[in-house]
């Protein structure tokens, strides 16, 4: 605080316009005055008199508004009179004064609760949030907040909290249990039926185009000394009775490998539920995998690829999450604006949030304004006050002339009458 601006510059050419004509009024009276006291020790009837009561009332009025007004921002006439120059004297005073003010009698849980609830929020804002201009207008100053907080965040830092929280949750709760319930009910509902279609029609569908390998495989690892057509003829044997294995599996929903199968991933969830060492080997597996440095790229991947998701969303007015941000507002907006139990709630909300605020940080605030008030430079703040009030004091000033020489008048005529 230690420039005018444009608008106090003109506050202060209106002072000081206001001070001309309250020292000129003063200085009008002190001539009427003279010109009433030669009049009358010159002969003149009792006219003067009256005059010069009323003219030198008038000074004296003048005069003590003068020494008032004046007395608020410096010492009149330069003069250390005591209990003037109040302003900046008592600036840190006066700072102190209006905090506490403010926290008395703004700041207060009762004002608080009484404002809010006289204004009724919840359905003043719901009926603002209905409307689909302000909706829209909502959900682009959202999204330009989503936009700026990602961009604000570095994406190091979020990947290495998403990665370690993930890492904790993972390492603090134990899997196997979990993964055995869900086992169980895919094997009892047969959704791992379609997993195994799946699987074999494929096993199949390779061995009709690679059976060349197959045999080619096994007369590979047959034994140096056995004669080559022996060997052909295992290996067509094998390749044979393996697509025959796998065709069969593929047919027959009841082929006996199927319910081996089954009976196997039956076992298995009970043993991931059940049996300490079952699940002892997954939680082991799950650290390894865990501390795999691929495992933590992929975390971090996929931050980045949500983030840019996101992003793009936010960006896109015709995209799903604007979309459906805007439907929601639109909605909220309209049962805030129809449903007094709403309306109830949100202003039951935004009261307990002020009160809060003010509860728990009135002490900070009143101290702003206090320290704000302390750091002001004390003849700046003095001119600063004065340019904003400074016009209204100099009528008082006048005020005090008219008054005054009014007042002289009474005061002469009476004490004529009483005289006579």
């Amino acid at each position: 605080m230690t420039t005018f601006s444009p608008a106090d510059e003109e506050k202060r050419r209106g002072v000081r316009r206001m001070k001309l004509t309250a020292t000129g009024l003063l200085l009008f009276v002190a001539l009427v005055y003279v010109l009433a006291e030669w009049a009358s020790h010159h002969g003149a009837g009792a006219w003067a008199g009256y005059v010069s009561a009323a003219a030198e009332a008038g000074m004296v009025g003048a005069l003590a508004d003068w020494f008032a007004v004046t007395a608020l921002f410096r010492h009149p006439l330069g003069l250390p009179i005591p209990h003037t120059a109040i302003i900046p004297k008592k600036k840190d005073q006066l700072g102190v004064s209006l905090g506490e003010f403010v926290g008395e009698n703004f700041l207060s849980e009762d004002v608080v609760r009484q404002r809010l609830r006289a204004v009724g929020i919840g359905s003043r804002l719901g009926a603002w949030l209905a409307v689909p201009e302000h909706a829209d207008r909502v959900t682009a100053e959202l999204s330009a907040a989503l936009r700026g907080a990602l961009t604000v965040l570095r994406d190091s830092d979020v990947q290495a909290v998403v990665g370690e929280a993930i890492t904790r949750r993972a390492d603090a709760q134990e899997i196997a249990p979990g993964i055995g319930k869900m086992l169980d009910r895919v094997v009892a509902d047969g959704g791992h039926r379609r997993a195994v279609d799946l699987i074999v029609t494929r096993a199949h569908d390779w061995l009709v185009l690679h059976g060349d390998s197959v045999m080619d495989a096994v007369q590979g690892g047959a034994p140096g000394w056995t004669p080559r057509f022996v060997d052909k003829r295992v290996g067509e044997r094998v390749y044979k009775e393996l697509l025959r294995f796998v065709t069969e599996m593929r047919d027959m929903p009841a082929h006996p490998a199927r319910g081996a199968l089954d009976r196997f991933l039956t076992d298995f969830a009970a043993d991931l539920q059940s049996d300490t060492e079952t699940r002892a080997r997954v939680e082991r597996l799950k650290t390894d995998v865990l501390g795999r440095g691929e495992v933590q790229d992929l975390i971090a991947s996929a931050w980045t690829a949500v983030r840019s998701m996101i992003v793009s969303a936010a960006e896109d007015e015709r995209s799903e999450l604007r979309l459906r941000v805007r439907a929601s507002l639109l909605s909220l907006g309209a049962r805030m604006a129809s449903d007094t139990k709403v309306q109830g709630k949100v202003d039951q909300w935004v009261e307990g949030a002020a009160v809060y605020v003010v509860t728990t940080y009135r002490r900070e605030i009143t101290s702003l304004i206090t320290d704000t008030v302390a750091s002001w430079d004390a003849e700046h703040t003095t001119k600063k006050i004065e340019a904003n009030i400074g016009r209204d004091l100099q009528f008082i000033r006048i005020n005090g002339t008219v008054v005054g020489s009014l007042a002289g008048l009474l005061i002469y005529t009476v004490s004529r009458m009483l005289g006579a």
